[in-house]
């Protein structure tokens, strides 16, 4: 038996009929093809699948698709709107906050929440609000910078256009 859910997801309203028991990361991944967000662990450890749901960072791989039902969705596809990085993409690319790239999405994310409840995060504030993020090449110290780097996302910034060089810091 399949449910109807209906989610926005990246500002775009969509629609499928998902079985009961599909997790939102594979929602994302398989049915619309967002591959951006990572599957990492499958048991909530990692934070690589780290979204956005109705603005609070979520582990996708934890939540099921028929929950988000109704919800609005942001994965890291999302922003970027027309290759433009935004701010916290900007600083990982500038402060060198990644390595190998697969954490990076799931980091970028929590970030993002972090960072729109407080814009002036001190580096504490930032390692406090990365525990349920894990790293496995980086020692975390240019995530860290990256994210206290990033500038109020309330206020306008200058960004790079996305492209072949900048594609690890904007998937």
């Amino acid at each position: 038996m399949k449910i109807p859910v209906s989610i926005t997801v990246n500002g775009k309203e969509t629609s499928s009929e998902v079985e009961p028991r599909l997790l939102l990361v594979h929602y994302l991944r398989d049915v619309l093809g967002l591959t951006g967000t990572n599957v990492g662990c499958d048991t909530t450890q990692c934070g690589s699948c780290t979204i956005l749901v109705d603005g609070t960072a979520v582990k996708s791989c934890t939540i099921l698709t028929v929950q988000a039902d109704g919800s609005d969705v942001m994965t890291i596809e999302g922003l970027a709107p027309n290759g433009e990085l935004h701010p916290i993409q900007q600083a990982f690319w500038d402060n060198h906050g990644l390595q190998c790239g697969f954490c990076t999405p799931g980091m970028i994310m929590t970030a993002t929440e972090l960072l729109k409840k407080n814009p002036k995060a001190t580096e504490q504030e930032v390692r406090h609000g990365l525990e349920g993020n894990i790293c496995r090449c980086t020692g975390y110290e240019n995530i860290v910078k990256s994210i206290v780097a990033a500038e109020s996302m309330a206020s306008p910034t200058k960004t790079k256009k996305a492209g072949k060089s900048a594609k690890g810091a904007a998937s």
